[in-house]
């Protein structure tokens, strides 16, 4: 397998080294996905701008995380459903809702349910999504604009996902405590 750097401010190309500050500002660290990324710097930038943007999304905490780690779960993301168990619990998302993802369990409502349901049509079928599919997502109580914000949210986990598979991006420390593997 390809190694791949992991960056500091002191290794990063130029355009790298002010985006790792964001990181910085924001995680207190430089995770080890921006320290990968971080050798492209379109790549770094875009994940950085497509993250804030889907957290800026009309989805709330609980949402923002069905989705994100629908996706991470989907994908088989080593590196990610980690990081994303750690993120859920500092937004204080219910671990009910966190277990649930992680271990493909029922959630505990049937909007959450509609919501992972309706993420994995999205992700599965890589955009196209059956008519039914999109109405019961609106039936569930969601909007046009969030079917919208279901493709910001994949669009951003592709790039994260298949770096940290591209990469085999060690796990943060602080979130190795949340390791996980994909049931077979």
């Amino acid at each position: 397998m390809t190694e791949f750097t992991l960056h500091d401010k002191e290794t990063a190309p130029a355009e790298s080294k002010d985006l790792l500050d964001v990181s910085i500002k924001a995680f207190g660290m430089v995770p080890n996905l921006h320290a990968v990324m971080a050798e492209a710097p379109g790549l770094l930038e875009g994940y950085q701008r497509l993250h804030q943007l889907f957290l800026d999304s009309s989805f709330d905490d609980e949402e923002v995380t069905v989705v994100w780690q629908t996706i991470n779960v989907e994908h088989a993301c080593h590196y990610c459903v980690p990081a994303h168990t750690g993120i859920a619990k500092s937004m204080k998302v219910d671990d009910a809702i966190t277990e649930a993802l992680r271990n493909e369990t029922t959630l505990p409502t049937e909007k959450l349910e509609a919501l992972r349901d309706f993420t994995l049509s999205v992700v599965r079928g890589r955009g196209n999504v059956d008519d039914a599919a999109v109405q019961a997502f609106l039936d569930a109580g969601f909007t046009k604009r969030q079917i919208l914000e279901v493709v910001l949210a994949a669009a951003q986990k592709v790039m994260s996902n298949y770096t940290n598979h591209l990469a085999n991006t060690p796990i943060d420390k602080p979130f190795q405590k949340f390791e996980w593997h994909k049931a077979d």
